[in-house]
Parts: C-alpha cells; structure tokens; sequence
C-alpha cells in the first residue's frame, strides 16, 4: 500500500494546475528558484503545487513542463519537448507587486522561465489521436454540485489555489472553492470539477489526449473506479523511469472495474477521434535556472 500512494503522488505531482487567461505579461517582483530537495520519508504527508500567502507565492516539487502549461494555459500533453521536462523539478516562491492578481500570474511566470531558464518555443497546429469524452445514448449518471462561494478579497487571501497532497488513501487534487480530484488506490473521487477537467484526468490514462465534447456545463460530482492496469498506465504516464508500479492484473488476478466500464456505468464514455491541436514546441530551456 504505502508502495502504491508514493508511486500516485509521484504521478500526480505534475498534475494540478487551474487555467486562467494572461491580460498583461507583468513581471514578479522578486522570485527564488532551486532544484527540488525531497525527503526520502515525505510520501507520508506532502504537499505539492501552487500556494498563496499575502503577497507570497509558493511552487513546490513541480517538473518544468508543469510550469510551462501552467504559464500558457495550455494541457501538459500540448508541451512538445525534452524527455527531461518531467524529470526536473524545481521550487519557486516569488513575491507578487502591488496591486497584482492571481490572474496576472501565469503572465508572470512566462516572465520568469524566459528570464531564468531562457525560454524560447513557438506554437504550431498537429493532429493528435484523441479520445472524445462524450455523453452516452442514456444521459449522463453524474451529480451537478456548484462551487463553494469565493471567500477571496484579493491576491493571497486564499491560502491555497492548488494543492497536491498523500496520504494513507493516495494523492489528492485540491482546486479551491470546495472543488477536488482525489486518486485513491483503485478509485477517482471528483468533487465539482468541469467535465473539462474531469477529461484532463482521464487522460493520464490512457495513451492520448482526452478532449471534452459532452457539452455539459457547470461542475459535478462523480466516482470513477479502476483496476490495476489502468493504475500502471496512470503512473507510468507521468511518472520517472524507476518509480514502484503496482503488479499487473494477471499476477494478482481479477482486481475489480476497470475504468472505461466505470464510465459508461457513469453514462459517459472514451470515443477514439483524430483532431487538430495547438502545440508549444520549445526551441531553447536550460536545465539549470540562473542564479537567484
């Protein structure tokens, strides 16, 4: 068991993030950057991603892919570049200016790996299999469950955005406003998410993007099961070469519902689709930021 949530919280440590829109490219006003240091007991009680206290603002054991789909807003698998974008992780905290915005830093971070690690990258169009997370013919099983109310009155008041964290049960996703994706040993427990959101999870899967075409609007709750296959694909999708896997199906035996048929209990389902996507190829990274 405890093989198993350290192996999740690795894969999943690169995972959460929230999408808002750049309007400006302003600039943090002062930011540290070092490599991550883990501790060899930390799967015990970790906690990773974004988090905001007052004007100071915290990434925490987070690969460099992560920080660039981050500060574009775009999905991780849109990122085309080096293996290593998932291996090399590194810790920010940063000090936001006066009279900042969480919306504004996004644009700041684009700021900082351009300043720090001399970013450079284009965008291009490719077409990607994809699956097409759609509706069944019956409807959808799920329970719509709105957002808690925002309780923020400005940059920080909030003390967390984004979190990830393990424990006994695996690694849970902590989005704020009561939303939350959390990913037990054999079982995914989404607590208002957007179906846009719920597609990003699936994906890490199976072998392709996950697109969102069920036109469900709003946020929902639902639980997803799945066997050990499909906990091998989660982990190995994002994951460094040499992390635990668990055994495979027919080592242990039957090992429950697998995730395509807890979907379709659900009323939804995973249909294979070609589709164009907009990509960010990176031209130039350095491994290694400069020095703060």
């Amino acid at each position: 068991m405890h093989t198993i949530r350290g192996a999740l919280l690795t894969a999943l440590s690169g995972f959460a993030a929230f999408s808002q829109t750049p309007t400006a490219r302003p600039e943090f006003e002062v930011a540290s950057v070092k490599p991550s240091i883990e501790s060899a007991n930390a799967m015990a009680n970790v906690s990773r991603g974004l988090h905001i206290d007052g004007a100071m603002v915290s990434f925490n054991g987070m690969p460099l892919k992560w920080y660039i789909h981050y500060a574009y807003t775009v999905k991780e698998s849109q990122v085309s570049g080096p293996d290593w974008l998932n291996s090399e992780r590194v810790d920010i905290v940063a000090k936001l200016p006066a009279g900042a915005t969480r919306e504004q830093i996004p644009a700041m971070m684009q700021a900082l790996l351009a300043d720090r690690f001399k970013l450079t990258l284009h965008r291009d169009s490719k077409e990607f299999p994809v699956y097409a997370l759609v509706v069944g013919k019956n409807g959808a099983k799920i329970k719509a469950s709105p957002l808690d109310a925002d309780t923020d009155d400005g940059p920080g008041k909030a003390n967390v955005d984004v979190n990830v964290t393990g424990g006994d049960r695996g690694a849970t996703v902590s989005l704020g406003k009561g939303a939350s994706v959390a990913f037990e040993a054999q079982r995914l427990v989404a607590k208002k998410v957007t179906m846009s959101y719920l597609a990003d999870s699936l994906a890490r899967f199976v072998d392709r993007p996950v697109v969102d075409l069920t036109d469900l609007k709003g946020t929902y709750d639902c639980t997803i099961d799945y066997n050990l296959d499909d906990l091998r694909a989660l982990i190995l999708s994002s994951a460094p070469p040499g992390t635990p896997l668990p055994p495979r199906q027919a080592e242990v035996g039957d090992t429950g519902v697998s995730l395509m048929d807890s979907l379709q209990a659900l009323g939804l389902k995973l249909e294979p689709r070609k589709a164009p996507l907009d990509i960010l190829v990176i031209d130039h990274l350095e491994k290694a930021p400069t020095a703060n």
